[in-house]
């Protein structure tokens, strides 16, 4: 998806900073941003900085007797494809909701004729607040869509819902809303993040994986138009808005939740799975008793890309992940063939390369035709070129 034509209205909160990687991020998948700051938004970001960055001019004033000579207003809120407001204030959204129309950013949302997506970003108590809850609601009854709030820390020093999505969140909630890409009427399944295999009830078994790779591809497949369902276990990172979300916490429930999705058109199993389980878990906290150490008793855990490429529901497309520490290509490569999967997504996590919990990936992506080398990137990139990748595959 490439080529659409976005108004972003920048509201006056502290999360506008991230206006501006949304605008790259934005640039980079090939997307125009037309941006519009209001008064407020000018206290936290430039208008020279928001311009440099979108290419385009800035437009802030309902008055400019350049722009409205021939009616500007009405023209930026038809000629966009999609009117994004990040971050949209307790104000805008009030704004919105009753119809006002007293400055550029106010009458552009009561002019356009186009769909309508606001990032909400405020304090955790003005969040809550009945009015802002009350208007939330209006704009969602009038057709608006959200992306967010997020739960976290906030800049005034609490912590609550309120926090504006990351911005490659709002990316995948615009491209979903224009929902026009190549993958438009695919289902696909993701696993993603670790799994906790328990002790007790307060000890578990886990490994290193954050999730961040799992989350990154499906964002890009929702971006080229895909159904995402979307099974993770407790990962660092939020999810996805727009997927079908299913928490899990073991392997053994991971495995339930793949087997319970139906017509699955391709399934992506980037989750660390544990391959062992506790099999005395202890239904109370083991104590120390002075008497020795408490003797532990493995079991195999179910192997679920194997399973999956064995079952007569099997997708069309299987895609494995292969996180080794050693002869990465050699192992991926009988891990492929072992498995049954179409492709491996291989990697080196040993702990010098910082790649598992980190912000970049070092693939190599093997099928029935060979490796290919790509290059170290960053995870949202190995997303969207993974995503691209299968888009092709399907035709």
């Amino acid at each position: 998806m490439a080529g659409k034509k976005i108004l972003l209205i920048i509201g006056g909160g502290i999360a506008a900073f991230k206006s501006l990687d949304l605008i790259r991020r934005l640039r980079e998948r090939g997307h125009q941003v037309t941006p519009v700051l209001t008064k407020a938004a000018i206290e936290f970001v430039t208008p020279l900085s928001v311009s440099a960055l979108a290419g385009e001019k800035v437009y802030q004033d309902l008055f400019d007797l350049n722009d409205e000579a021939e009616m500007g207003h009405i023209e930026l809120s038809r000629a966009a494809d999609l009117v994004v407001v990040a971050p949209a204030t307790a104000d805008l959204m009030a704004k919105v909701a009753h119809g006002h129309a007293n400055d550029l950013a106010s009458t552009l949302l009561l002019a356009t004729d186009k769909r309508v997506l606001v990032a909400p970003s405020m304090n955790v108590r003005m969040w809550e607040h009945a009015a802002t809850q009350r208007n939330l609601a209006t704009l969602e009854k009038d057709g608006i869509l959200t992306c967010g709030p997020n739960e976290g820390d906030m800049a005034c020093g609490e912590f609550g819902f309120g926090r504006m999505a990351e911005p490659m969140e709002i990316v995948a909630a615009i491209e979903a809303a224009l929902n026009d890409g190549p993958l438009k009427g695919r289902h696909i399944l993701v696993t993603s993040g670790p799994t906790h295999e328990p002790i007790d009830p307060v000890r578990y078994i886990a490994n290193r994986s954050s999730g961040t790779q799992g989350t990154a591809i499906a964002r890009a497949l929702l971006g080229l138009g895909a159904r995402v369902t979307f099974v993770t276990g407790p990962a660092d990172v939020v999810a996805p808005m727009g997927v079908d979300l299913v928490k899990v916490q073991t392997a053994e429930q991971m495995l339930d939740a793949v087997q319970a999705a139906q017509d699955v058109d391709v399934g992506i199993f980037a989750a660390a799975v544990a391959d062992w389980r506790i099999a005395n878990a202890s239904d109370q906290k083991i104590k120390k008793d002075g008497k020795g150490f408490p003797v532990l008793e493995f079991s195999e855990n179910p192997d679920i890309l194997a399973t999956v490429c064995a079952s007569k529901t099997r997708p069309a497309l299987v895609v494995g992940f292969a996180a080794e520490t050693q002869n990465v290509v050699e192992n991926a490569t009988a891990k492929r063939k072992r498995k049954g999967c179409d492709w491996i997504v291989a990697n080196d996590v040993s702990p010098s390369t910082g790649i598992m919990g980190g912000s970049e990936n070092d693939v190599v992506l093997i099928t029935a035709e060979g490796s290919e080398d790509w290059p170290r990137m960053g995870k949202d990139q190995v997303a969207q070129r993974l995503a691209e990748k299968i888009a092709v595959a399907l035709g």
